[in-house]
């Protein structure tokens, strides 16, 4: 039974929805929720990173720019302009896939170094924009954002909702719309995964070449999963801008998309479920070795070496593999 359900392959969706949907019979503490709620947003923000870098194998180190542009779209044209929440998110990710569409075409024609370094200027440059233009983001300090508004419907942390005869706190109700957000986000990456797009994509990650030779429009496939990749990042960050009420240019910063990508690697790539378990352990993490003081930033960057080393896979691709050789195993002596 085991052994099929590993093998199922939306088995993560289940488990995800499971543990959206019981986590608030565990706890009623807000930064719990809050925790959860970055959390939902950033790993589905990686789960479209994946499909750039696991899948289609092309690396990106200025993703978090277009994470950036996302969020700020939605601050600018929401609180400046009045524009309704998710008219914004829609538009803001239009641009962003558009704007990702122009500079993808030739960058993605690199390789190598030459990609990383690449799409680390396009997450420079964005950077700097957000920075500097002050009259419209607010500079360095920042600026802040509304409420997310669907439909008439607001949602903020600090309001109170009713859902069959149950007073949810804003909280509570955030933290479940993310989760949802997450679901929808997998499951759209799994089909986009078991699709010819897919398939596509696993054949350039596996040889350029040979795909070229059977016929794979290479910069077209390679093209369209970066714009998707960034949109995945924008509609997140509008999101994430609206649930926290106020961003800086930090969101866009080459740190940020460092985290992004180291994510996805320690996770596993190729691995919806494993890019959201390294989702959550670099959240976790900084809060988890908090104790450690002065020493918390050399005793984390030792378990991420710890774990590149031991599982150069990523986590949930080597352990799921050693469950699986168990299981045969035993199967195997059961026989």
């Amino acid at each position: 039974m085991l052994g099929r359900f590993l093998n199922w392959r939306m088995n993560y969706v289940l488990v995800i929805a499971i543990v959206v949907f019981v986590f608030p019979l565990l706890t009623e503490n807000p930064f719990f929720y809050d925790m959860a709620t970055q959390i939902a947003l950033i790993a589905a923000t990686v789960v479209g990173l994946n499909l750039l870098v696991g899948y289609a194998g092309q690396i990106s180190l200025g993703h978090a720019g277009f994470y950036g542009l996302g969020a700020y779209f939605s601050a600018i044209t929401t609180s400046s302009y009045g524009w309704p929440s998710l008219l914004a998110l829609v538009v803001g990710a239009a641009l962003v896939g558009l704007i990702a569409y122009i500079v993808g075409r030739p960058i993605l024609k690199l390789k190598g170094h030459y990609l990383s370094m690449a799409t680390l200027a396009v997450g420079f440059i964005i950077a700097i924009i957000l920075n500097n233009e002050g009259a419209l983001t607010g500079g360095p300090d920042g600026m802040p954002v509304p409420s997310l508004t669907v439909l008439g419907w607001e949602l903020s942390i600090f309001g109170m909702y009713s859902f069959l005869g149950m007073e949810i706190p804003g909280h509570v109700a955030w933290y479940l719309f993310a989760g949802v957000v997450l679901l929808v986000a997998v499951v759209l990456a799994q089909n986009l995964i078991d699709s010819p797009l897919g398939r596509a994509l696993r054949s350039i990650h596996g040889s350029e070449i040979a795909a070229r030779t059977v016929g794979v429009d290479t910069a077209r496939y390679k093209s369209l999963v970066f714009v998707v990749s960034a949109i995945y990042a924008s509609v997140m960050g509008s999101l994430f801008a609206h649930f926290s009420g106020f961003i800086t240019p930090a969101i866009a910063s080459f740190d940020h998309s460092i985290v992004l990508i180291t994510m996805v690697v320690l996770g596993g790539m190729a691995s919806p479920m494993g890019v959201i378990l390294g989702a959550i352990a670099l959240k976790l993490l900084p809060q988890l070795l908090s104790g450690f003081h002065d020493y918390e930033t050399a005793v984390f960057g030792f378990i991420l070496m710890a774990t590149m080393i031991f599982m150069p896979k990523g986590f949930y691709p080597t352990v799921s593999a050693y469950v699986r050789s168990k299981l045969t195993k035993h199967s195997g002596g059961a026989a």
